[in-house]
């Protein structure tokens, strides 16, 4: 790489190039970003932020935040914010009417109507694909967290290893269960909630792909499910590249998606003419990734990229840059975290477990089922060397699961820090003192291009390593896609990830975090579901029934102090982020509920 970079330079100083005689295009927007590509275009299965950033571009949702204030809710392609002055909301929260927006045009160039905003939340709840993001449907709607769980309330088996085992006349039962959640009225769409959730409105909400508006016509014609009550479970679960949506797309947001060039890692957007907002500025956009800093540094310099992705440690490499803005402090609802897998799969997983036993050359399946390595892990790690000398100060150590931002989190909860006493003690209680007499050999992963995800895990490599000598870290990059199919099949061990707020409420890490059901419980291992089921799936339920402040607020005290003592994972950050763009760049506006870097709508180059 270092050849590649150096040849670049001599070739840009050679031929004498500069910014204003061959890079700047005031149509075209370039963003280079480095942790990662999409995972998939198909909001009923999007969890993650490369994916939502696309599909923010593309579609457009019910709501939306105006000037990116989380405190201020406009309409999008409703007409109006249901509330009970307006009566749009009945008086105990149960029924939302939602009246939507007329003559709004599909890519394709067909109109919006009521049946696709009720096609969209159907089919993705049918569909449900595992460890997506469709719970939030599911709670509010139904009451549970999965369609596993609607067979179950419509008499099926709560357990079923294949859903063409289960019988038809249950899938049907299941399905009306779904579909009465959802009425056409008219121009009007009625959402019938089991119980009160606050937050509902926020889910529909623009950042949220997940509630993103689709086509039905156009959906059935490319194959996705027909709108056929007895057929929906061909489409339950499918693989990401087995759904209508994973790599094409037909929405009503400013920009059309042109291509996603997967070997290329970029995606290609055009502008929507017939956008009922109105065109925007740019014509075009371009969306890659790139994971060496050098390369994004280069291209930013040259005016290849408009913006790029620079972790908080690079940094002050970009202040010092000619024409080049940096906005910082912005505020996020978001904490990364180290995840533990209870439950962790030997077999075609060597790389990372070894030999699969506690014998010194690797970890049994059960190791972090142990409490006492994750307290020892947790203690092992340098909480105050990250923030201070990784993260620059940006931000501040967690308390828990919760982001310190929200209600209903304890401030002055106990937490962890480094001790490596306290390490070295919970390290000799583990499985009745084998861990420290045999030792362990372990690989941590992160994603390649997200240099202070690897930090972090070198921080924990060092510090571990040098209480036992036969205590073995090793540190492992890989890329991001392969990193999200190891973790759908649970083979991780232990690895870092960052969870941003879907909706800003308490709640919104509760499920994630702490429920069976949740996205980092499949990824963590049966035991993990296990632990979750036992202590903390009734709390978390009552925690988002609550209607008294006080009563909400005792409930996720608790959840969060049972985290800690627990150790069942390890946040150690609370990140403030930012953004570096040339200064060319104009209508930056930012939201801290969107995936997208940049909200490419209100957009222009001007230089």
């Amino acid at each position: 790489m270092k050849a590649k970079v150096c040849s670049l330079i001599v070739l840009l100083l050679t031929l004498g190039l500069s910014v204003s005689a061959f890079a700047f295009d005031p149509e075209t927007f370039v963003y280079v970003g480095g942790a990662g590509g999409p995972q998939t275009l198909d909001p009923a299965a999007a969890y993650d932020t490369a994916s939502g950033e696309i599909i923010h571009h593309v579609y457009d949702n019910l709501f939306t935040y105006i000037d990116g204030d989380l405190d201020k809710m406009g309409p999008m392609l409703a007409t109006e914010v249901p509330t009970v002055e307006n009566g749009l909301m009945s008086e105990d929260g149960r029924t939302i009417r939602v009246p939507i927006r007329q003559g709004v045009k599909f890519h394709d160039g067909s109109v919006l109507t009521a049946e696709d905003v009720k096609y969209t939340f159907i089919r993705g709840m049918l569909a449900d694909p595992a460890g997506g993001p469709m719970w939030m449907f599911f709670e509010p709607l139904l009451g549970v967290q999965t369609m596993a769980d609607v067979i179950a309330m419509a008499g099926g088996p709560s357990d079923f290893a294949d859903i063409n085992e289960v019988d038809p006349e249950i899938l049907r039962k299941a399905y009306d269960l779904v579909d009465a959640t959802i009425e056409v009225d008219g121009n009007d769409v009625i959402f019938k909630l089991v119980d009160p959730y606050p937050p509902f409105l926020n889910i529909l909400a623009k950042g949220g792909s997940w509630a993103s508006i689709l086509n039905k016509d156009w959906m059935i014609a490319n194959g996705a499910w027909d709108g056929n009550p007895d057929t929906w479970a061909k489409w339950y679960d499918q693989a990401l590249e087995e759904m209508t949506l994973y790599d094409k797309a037909n929405g009503t947001g400013p920009f059309k998606l042109d291509a996603w060039d997967k070997s290329g890692a970029q995606v290609l957007l055009s502008r929507f003419d017939d956008y009922w907002q109105g065109p925007a500025a740019l014509k075009s956009a371009v969306i890659k990734n790139i994971p060496e800093f050098s390369t994004r540094l280069l291209m930013l310099r040259a005016g290849d990229a408009d913006a790029i992705y620079v972790g908080q440690q690079d940094l002050p490499q970009v202040k010092a840059i000619p024409n080049v803005t940096v906005v910082e402090g912005l505020p996020q609802i978001t904490n990364t975290v180290l995840f533990f897998s209870f439950t962790i799969p030997i077999e075609g997983n060597e790389d990372l477990v070894g030999s699969g036993k506690l014998d010194g050359n690797g970890i049994p399946s059960d190791f972090f089922a142990d409490v006492n390595v994750r307290k020892a892990f947790a203690y092992s790690f340098d909480f105050d060397a990250y923030l201070n000398e990784v993260a620059l100060g940006a931000g501040e150590i967690p308390k828990g699961p919760f982001p310190q931002s929200l209600p209903y989190v304890n401030q002055d909860q106990e937490y962890y820090y480094n001790d490596l006493e306290k390490a070295t003690e919970y390290f000799k209680k583990a499985f009745d003192g084998e861990v420290w007499e045999k030792g362990f050999k372990v690989g941590i992963v992160y994603n390649t291009g997200n240099d202070a995800r690897k930090t972090a895990l070198e921080i924990l490599e060092y510090n571990i390593e040098r209480i036992n000598p036969k205590f073995q870290v090793d540190v492992i990059g890989l890329e991001w896609a392969t990193v999200l199919d190891r973790l759908r099949s649970a083979s991780l061990p232990i690895f870092v990830m960052g969870w941003l707020a879907d909706f800003p409420d308490t709640h919104n890490f509760a499920v994630p975090f702490m429920h069976s059901a949740g996205t980092f419980a499949g990824y963590c291992g049966q035991g993990l579901i296990d632990l979750a089921k036992e202590k903390f799936d009734g709390l978390i339920a009552a925690g988002i029934k609550a209607t008294d402040p006080a009563e909400r607020e005792k409930i996720y005290f608790e959840l969060q102090k049972m985290y800690v003592d627990l150790a069942i994972g390890m946040p150690f950050m609370e990140a403030t982020t930012h953004r570096v763009m040339r200064d060319w760049v104009q209508g930056f506006q930012y939201c801290p509920a969107y995936s997208a870097q940049y909200d490419l709508y209100n957009i222009s180059k001007v230089q």
